[in-house]
């Protein structure tokens, strides 16, 4: 039987607008930093000072030795949520910009509202209606029309790569994460579920996801890899302020916004403000190149928005 989630309100919207425009901004830091960090110490970096700035708001949580007993219980699922959400996405798509182009990774995330609901076919008994089906493909051709510029003819200069398959396996993770979120195991559900807030959740799962990509790290280290991308180097507090981006605004910020709105109204609709993330990264582009928007990115955000009000009706 297909779960009902609450309509979409302006509230949740207003939350559901927090991480694309957040990620927008971590794929200009990405590129920014491509010089001066390999892709996956850059992750391990990003969630270790997200770790430092959420501590003191999440600190009960590993308090007392009963919590600590409660997260020790728990960690086969926690470890998969960090895995998924803190060690997998941003470090696959941080790969993925290091042979793929720009277009293909933006265009393989798109894809994150059909693995949504594909999941939710498979594995939770979710069946989306014909509207919502419809709503994706439109969401998708917004998100094309910001890609290509509004000129199809671009279509002929797309070459897959290693990176696409980076970054489709980028995409299936967050679908997962999301999933996990929205339908937990009964060990983090109802009233088995400790007593944890939003930001003691979340810091586990920043805990065991820096285990993931502190390890891949280490392996990128021992491995000799270093930034081969032609973008000059980052250093001083220019580096120090994109870490802190870093750390704030995809990740904490993100995160907490993206629970909420998964909580209120499932993932697979959530994931479709997802298609917002590369018409914000066009607009921000805009403003920091000094560059006007065009008309198409108008008629791109009217697809995109008319995507996910089909597909959030009732």
């Amino acid at each position: 039987m297909t779960r009902r989630h609450p309509a979409l309100t302006l509230r949740v919207a207003a939350l559901l607008l927090v991480p694309p425009l957040m990620w927008a901004g971590n794929a200009l830091m990405g590129r920014l930093l491509a010089g001066t960090l390999p892709p996956l110490a850059l992750n391990a970096l990003r969630w270790s000072v997200a770790l430092v700035l959420l501590l003191p708001l999440g600190a009960a949580v590993l308090a007392t030795r009963e919590r600590r007993r409660e997260i020790l219980a728990r960690w086969q699922p926690l470890a998969l949520l960090g895995g998924l959400g803190v060690g997998a996405y941003n470090a696959l798509q941080y790969l993925a910009l290091q042979t793929s182009s720009p277009i293909n990774v933006t265009l393989i995330a798109s894809s994150v509202p059909l693995w949504m609901m594909t999941i939710g076919v498979v594995f939770y008994r979710e069946h989306p209606k014909p509207a919502q089906w419809l709503g994706a493909g439109l969401s998708a051709l917004g998100v094309l029309t910001v890609l290509l510029r509004g000129d199809l003819g671009a279509l002929r200069q797309l070459q897959l790569v290693p990176g696409d398959l980076w970054m489709l396996l980028a995409a299936l993770s967050w679908a997962l994460y999301s999933w996990r979120l929205a339908r937990p195991p009964a060990a983090l559900a109802g009233d088995q579920r400790p007593a944890w807030d939003w930001a003691g959740f979340l810091l586990l799962q920043v805990i065991f996801g820096l285990v993931w990509a502190g390890g891949a790290a280490g392996l990128e280290a021992a491995l000799g890899v270093v930034p081969t991308s032609a973008v000059p180097p980052v250093t001083g507090w220019a580096l120090a302020a994109a870490l802190l981006f870093l750390g704030v605004g995809p990740s904490l910020l993100a995160y907490r916004c993206w629970g909420i709105g998964v909580a209120a109204v499932g993932p697979a609709l959530a994931g479709f403000f997802a298609n917002l993330t590369p018409l914000f990264a066009a607009l921000l582009s805009a403003l920091w190149l000094g560059e006007p928007p065009r008309p198409y990115h108008g008629i791109a955000f009217a697809c995109i928005v008319g995507g996910i009000w089909l597909s959030s009706r009732r």
